[in-house]
């Protein structure tokens, strides 16, 4: 999967354990899914999972891992074998992203430009694109310049973007035991109200940095869209206009306490940064209301590019590391008190 910095991977299995200790859980509600590593785990260990996220890369990632099943894909091979044998032909992808600034070498620009039309012009059924797409978003990721996020690149050619775009299959799963799974595009106050589950699991943005500014390139290679762009990063103009409350620290707890209110779930579990708007104490306390809050929590390493530091755009350090590691907090919310095996989590 996609390099990503809110992804999970790192606290998957802690997730799986403890949803696995749960009672009478068989479906999961995945309301800000990102790259659907955790809706891909959940779905392999046999919940189903409907997977939701505004973003439109995001939702291509969940109706590919989340949604499609290995047995309605069985010929999913002979499409991206046709797809990756496809000349590389510059177009508009690879003056923006090649010329323009420097994500991706211009031979793999070019590769990239070629696919997406040819995708294009296929005119696929929903989830026959959705592969092909994260096919391409995957080789992208690949060969790309920078340290894992799209706001800017790197100085020097990163070693991998030297190599050849490829494509692959993407990992998808047999149908889940508990039922095929869905994916949806929805605000996440609409998918709260229109979406239900035995459990809801809430990992939602918890401070400025706004993921469609991080992944840019991927939405504008999904969507296909050629859109106006700005700045050395040539991010897509919406990056300005689109605004989540769930990026700005004066509105995160309405919008929390909206989700919190509205979920048709049994239990919920809120995936939580120490470095977001909510601390701990704060979250505990809106939480309550629907039921008895556990807190299981993790150090982990901050993503590469804070360990990097921070640089000026003319590419010198400006001010220091704060720190290395944060921790993530796991809010278990259950209607009564279930007990949990702390020592059996991973």
């Amino acid at each position: 999967m996609i390099k990503y910095i809110g992804s999970k991977r790192r606290l998957v299995p802690t997730i799986g354990a403890l949803i696995g200790q749960l009672p009478q859980v068989r479906s999961v509600v995945d309301l800000f899914s990102g790259t659907s590593r955790v809706g891909h785990a959940l779905k392999a260990a046999g919940y189903q999972v409907h997977a939701n996220d505004h973003n439109t890369y995001a939702a291509a990632l969940a109706r590919c891992y989340v949604q499609s099943d290995a047995g309605d894909h069985s010929d999913a091979a002979a499409l991206i074998a046709a797809l990756d044998a496809t000349p590389g032909r510059a177009g508009w992808f690879t003056q923006t992203y090649c010329h323009d600034s420097r994500f991706f070498q211009p031979h793999n620009g070019a590769r990239i430009d070629a696919i997406r039309q040819a995708i294009a012009a296929r005119g696929l059924p929903p989830e026959r694109e959705a592969i092909a797409l994260v096919s391409l978003m995957e080789a992208a990721d690949r060969v790309d310049s920078t340290t894992g996020v799209q706001m800017a690149y790197l100085k020097q050619w990163a070693r991998r973007s030297h190599k050849p775009l490829t494509l692959r299959v993407p990992a998808l799963l047999p149908r889940a035991t508990a039922g095929k799974g869905s994916a949806s595009q929805l605000d996440a106050a609409d998918a709260a109200r229109q979406l239900s589950g035995d459990l809801a699991y809430l990992d939602p943005p918890y401070n400025q940095h706004k993921y469609v500014g991080n992944y840019h390139a991927w939405e504008t290679l999904v969507r296909w869209d050629q859109p106006e762009v700005y700045g050395k990063a040539r991010k897509r103009i919406d990056c300005r206009q689109r605004k989540s409350p769930f990026n700005s620290r004066p509105r995160i707890r309405a919008a929390m306490a909206d989700l919190i209110a509205n979920l048709d779930a049994r239990y919920l579990l809120v995936s939580f940064s120490d470095e977001g708007f909510l601390g701990r104490d704060e979250l505990v306390e809106m939480l309550s209301p629907r039921g008895v809050v556990q807190v299981v929590s993790r150090a982990t390493d901050r993503y590469v590019g804070a360990r990097i530091g921070v640089y000026s755009p003319g590419g010198d350090k400006v001010g220091k590391i704060s720190h290395l590691r944060n921790t993530e907090h796991l809010f278990l919310v259950t209607p009564e008190p279930v007990e949990i095996d702390a020592d059996a989590l991973p």
